[in-house]
């Protein structure tokens, strides 16, 4: 009970005293109501995979200042995956995810009803969650550095109407994960090894092709771009998958005293994959991933 300023609260007033949470009919209502009509209607269309994608914004800047380890930094990545992990525990109608650099992109189930599917919902949920657990999680990776000042992801929302199409959409942000991550291995092994200033690199580069990029690193500098860890090459995928675990619990038996049991259980976890997901065979061993375009 409060004493007073019952219009902040839309409280009742009685004798002076204020009842939270009761207010009358003819106060549910103002004049000022109205305002809510200049919202758009942003629901998604039904029946359609949402997916929600973050790019770091202005991370060449905050690589740099953080001095993150080129052209890949494991701490970074890791904290990275952390962070989708984290949204996908809170967001579980996300079936899967997938990460590369400073992006992510989160699909959420085409039956999927959170937020009553407004896009602006799904995208400032994910990306406060992934934004606060970056910071939460910072020291977990990085440990005594210090985090500069805070680091900000831009979102959008696109649809996709079928299991062919975001197929395509996450074969995209792969082929572009190998794309930059090729480019970037040779353009800082020239720098780091072949003792070229970043332009002189550059300039080495242009116009060169894949098979170009991969002839460099084997001939000048006998590395095999296909023996570099897979998620420098392949980014990251999050799914869910159910694991047997066995914890200890305490039990009394018949006729026994209490004592520590072993009991198996399985549990939904998700679990992060760096593969393929372009060809066959990962969709093959993770069927239920995607929902049945008959339904």
């Amino acid at each position: 009970m409060l004493i007073g300023k019952a219009c902040r609260f839309g409280g009742r007033v009685r004798s002076g005293v204020v009842s939270l949470f009761t207010a009358p009919s003819n106060m549910a209502k103002s004049k000022f109501e109205y305002v809510r009509n200049f919202e758009t209607d942003d629901t998604c269309l039904r029946n359609c995979y949402i997916v929600v994608r973050l790019d770091g914004r202005n991370f060449h800047k905050f690589a740099e200042q953080h001095e993150f380890t080129k052209p890949n930094d494991d701490r970074a990545l890791g904290l990275m995956s952390r962070s989708a992990r984290s949204v996908m525990e809170e967001l579980e109608d996300i079936v899967i995810a997938y990460g590369q650099s400073d992006e992510f992109s989160f699909v959420f189930k085409r039956t999927s009803t959170w937020f009553k599917r407004r896009a602006s919902k799904l995208m400032t949920h994910v990306a406060s969650q992934f934004s606060s657990s970056y910071v939460f999680y910072w020291k977990e990776f990085f440990g005594e550095q210090p985090l500069l000042y805070p680091p900000g992801f831009d979102g959008r929302v696109v649809l996709y109407p079928s299991n062919h199409n975001l197929r395509d959409y996450l074969s995209w942000r792969q082929a572009d994960c190998h794309i930059n991550n090729l480019y970037n291995t040779v353009f800082w092994t020239l720098v780091q090894k072949g003792g070229l200033t970043t332009a002189q690199a550059e300039d080495r580069l242009k116009g060169t092709l894949a098979a170009d990029k991969n002839e460099i690193l084997f001939s000048e500098f006998h590395i095999n771009y296909n023996t570099e860890p897979a998620v420098h090459r392949k980014g990251t995928t999050l799914i869910w998958e159910k694991r047997d675990e066995t914890v200890l619990k305490r039990m009394k038996l018949p006729n026994e005293e209490e004592k520590d049991v072993a009991v198996t259980r399985s549990r939904r976890r998700v679990q992060a994959h760096h593969c393929d997901i372009i060809g066959e065979q990962f969709w093959e061993e993770h069927p239920d991933v995607l929902e049945d375009d008959n339904c």
